[in-house]
């Protein structure tokens, strides 16, 4: 009877991964419509529309839905198609039933010389790509990316832009996958970065904005990942990232900038592009991976300027659970515990390493410190050096005195030290309202909305040859308006009926 009835399940599911499949096979070669679209009238916005339908598409992308949409594009002896079957590694017993399973359609499509165009290559090309990725082939996925790379260089075609975008991210994933991995010196990521530069060089000379920035933040991430902050930051200073760039590729490259800058000691630079990042990053769950990674460099960063991030921060949905161990560790650094932050660090060390935050955490101890003097400097009028080592953990009142002198010179606290003594005596706080700081941070309040207004504005896209159908209108009422006054000469029509159903008073 347990036969019989696994028998039936299998049965009716057999069917049902057929319409799966073939579903994704015609929604794979729907989007090759959007393509031709996109050559025929020079519009990326068809292509763009053709590289989102990726993310729905990945979950259904198997071998054999990427040997049926070959075996329907192309004809047998074409020669891509069988490098693009090579790559999939499909045997020729699979092959020989897609064939037959549709064989009518096959035979439709034979009368047929028109021949795919390129962007349509490129795109099958690309979800090869996701799918090595996935089954986590990496060097086939390495091997097939860098012949992608150089038939793309070659085509040069514009239209071929945003797809190359693509082709190239997937082709440093790849290489970034391989043993050894970096930090290591010997990783191929190092060997990589003479083609990715001269990719960059192309795209330049071609204009190409959407490979620019692509290669542009895969550079930045090579560099980082390998610890070359110096070659990273020249990068920056002897590049110009392209203004018109697509939101993601300006999220990317703005984490990667804050990130130099916050290991080059720029807090406030790290702080503002780390700001709009976040900014940036979409607000669905597709992107939540890096919305946490940047939210966690900006929170480090904050700390490290002397700020306290919101508490509302960590309460999002997106980032509750992600962010405990810096919850616990901002916690420590507010209260000025540094034994409670030193616990922390080892307890969360692994974590810590893994977002790469680690060794920006250890530069907090002095931050902790900082702000333990600044909590007794609220607390007592006057209070020992003796007191303060004792609290604050540290090895002897030299160094408790030393910390609060750099304190009070940095302008952390508002105190002096009485060393004959060996005490510490808090001045009488005075009105911030008084100060220039309500103003200042006013300021960048108004600077950061015009900022966001004039991203707005330069993001607006408008219908390419508007301006065309526009003059083409105004043509045709001049044209009416001559015949109209024609007629009035003429005397078909008088000037009352020119003037319509309007009923005068």
């Amino acid at each position: 009877m347990a036969e019989n009835m696994e028998g039936v399940v299998t049965e009716g599911e057999q069917p049902k991964a057929e319409n799966v499949e073939q579903k994704a096979v015609a929604d794979i070669r729907g989007n090759f419509t959007l393509l031709e679209r996109a050559v025929a009238q020079f519009d990326s916005r068809f292509t763009l529309r053709a590289l989102r339908s990726i993310s729905s598409l990945r979950k259904r992308l198997t071998d054999r839905v990427l040997c049926s949409v070959i075996v329907l594009t192309y004809s047998p002896s074409n020669a891509t198609a069988r490098v693009l079957i090579e790559a999939i590694g499909m045997d020729g017993e699979v092959i020989q039933s897609v064939v037959s399973q549709y064989k009518e359609e096959i035979q439709q499509n034979k009368g047929s010389t028109k021949e795919p165009i390129p962007e349509i290559d490129v795109y099958i090309a690309i979800l090869i790509q996701v799918y090595l990725y996935d089954q986590k082939d990496y060097e086939e996925g390495a091997e097939f990316s860098s012949q992608l790379v150089d038939k793309i260089r070659e085509l040069n075609r514009r239209t071929l832009d945003s797809l190359a975008a693509k082709a190239y991210f997937y082709f440093s994933l790849f290489h970034e996958e391989l043993d050894p991995k970096p930090p290591s010196k010997q990783s191929p990521v190092i060997a990589l970065r003479g083609k990715l530069l001269a990719a960059l060089r192309s795209a330049v000379l071609r204009k190409d904005q959407d490979t620019q920035a692509s290669v542009t933040t895969l550079l930045l991430r090579n560099y980082i990942s390998t610890a070359d902050i110096t070659q990273a930051d020249l990068l920056v200073a002897q590049t110009q990232f392209p203004p018109n760039a697509p939101n993601n590729q300006v999220a990317r490259y703005l984490y990667y900038l804050g990130r130099i800058r916050a290991i080059q000691l720029s807090y406030t630079e790290a702080h503002d592009h780390l700001t709009s990042a976040t900014r940036k990053s979409p607000t669905n769950s597709v992107a939540a991976g890096f919305y946490q990674a940047s939210m966690k460099l900006l929170i480090v960063v904050e700390l490290l300027m002397g700020d306290i991030p919101d508490r509302a921060v960590f309460s999002q949905p997106r980032l509750e659970y992600a962010l405990e161990p810096y919850f616990r560790l901002v916690q420590a650094v507010r209260v000025g515990d540094l034994q409670g932050f030193l616990k922390i660090v080892a307890t969360f060390a692994s974590t810590f390493h893994r977002d790469g935050t680690y060794t920006l955490i250890l530069r907090l101890r002095q931050n902790v410190i900082k702000t333990g003097i600044r909590m007794l400097s609220l607390s007592y009028s006057r209070i020992s050096l003796r007191d303060i080592c004792i609290r604050l953990g540290l090895e002897s009142e030299e160094s408790a005195e030393y910390i609060v002198a750099k304190a009070i010179r940095d302008g952390v606290i508002e105190a002096s030290i009485d060393h004959e003594k060996g005490f510490m005596q808090t001045k009488q706080a005075g009105d911030i309202y008084a100060t220039r700081e309500p103003g200042e941070a006013f300021h960048e309040r108004i600077r950061a909305c015009l900022t966001l207004h004039d991203e707005c504005v330069k993001a607006m896209r408008y219908p390419m040859n508007q301006h065309r159908l526009e003059l083409k209108n105004a043509q045709e009422a001049r044209e009416r308006e001559r015949e109209l006054a024609k007629e009035i000469q003429e005397g078909d029509i008088d000037e009352d009926d020119a003037a319509g159903d309007f009923d005068g008073l």
